[in-house]
């Protein structure tokens, strides 16, 4: 049995029952029982727009958005989804601070729930820097299920890494 890679640090009892669905190739059918549909945010025109939807709606105070794109470079395989920059630079005697987002391009197939887990990952990063516990807490009370749409993700990862994708 190979090695799962984004399911490491999970206990047996969750991993095994996975590594018999890989084992029987029925991975793929439970995920798109449970996730029939890939989203249509396409454009990162569209993704900007549902991410600043969804901060308006919980985060209003936090800082501006800049930019939010699929980003090509962002490589699932050395263990990033998103990414949430913060850049500083000098405009004349004022400090201008930009807040971008980028969501790995494995996320322009996926189904809406993991978009969204990702997004509301990212967002949190703008109130809490760290993966501490008011940072989860933050992605739950954004995303009520954020801790199970994170480990289906895992799932729906190592279907992609294992047997390829599942949405045209």
């Amino acid at each position: 049995m190979q090695q799962l890679t984004y399911l490491s640090g999970y206990p047996e009892q969750l991993t095994d029952p996975v590594k018999q669905l890989i084992a029987d190739q029925r991975l793929g059918k439970v995920l798109l029982k449970r996730y029939p549909l890939a989203h249509e945010i396409k454009t990162d025109k569209a993704l900007y727009d549902y991410t600043v939807d969804l901060k308006h709606q919980f985060l209003r105070k936090a800082n501006a958005l800049s930019k939010v794109v699929f980003d090509p470079k962002i490589d699932v395989i050395h263990q990033a989804l998103g990414l949430h920059t913060f850049i500083s630079r000098v405009q004349g005697n004022k400090l201008k601070a930009k807040h971008e987002i980028r969501i790995g391009v494995v996320f322009k197939t996926a189904p809406l729930q993991f978009l969204r887990m990702i997004v509301v990952h990212e967002l949190a990063h703008l109130k809490e820097k760290q993966h501490n516990k008011a940072f989860y807490k933050l992605c739950t009370h954004m995303e009520p299920d954020y801790h199970q749409l994170e480990f289906d993700l895992r799932l729906y990862l190592t279907q992609l890494e294992l047997f390829g994708k599942l949405y045209p």
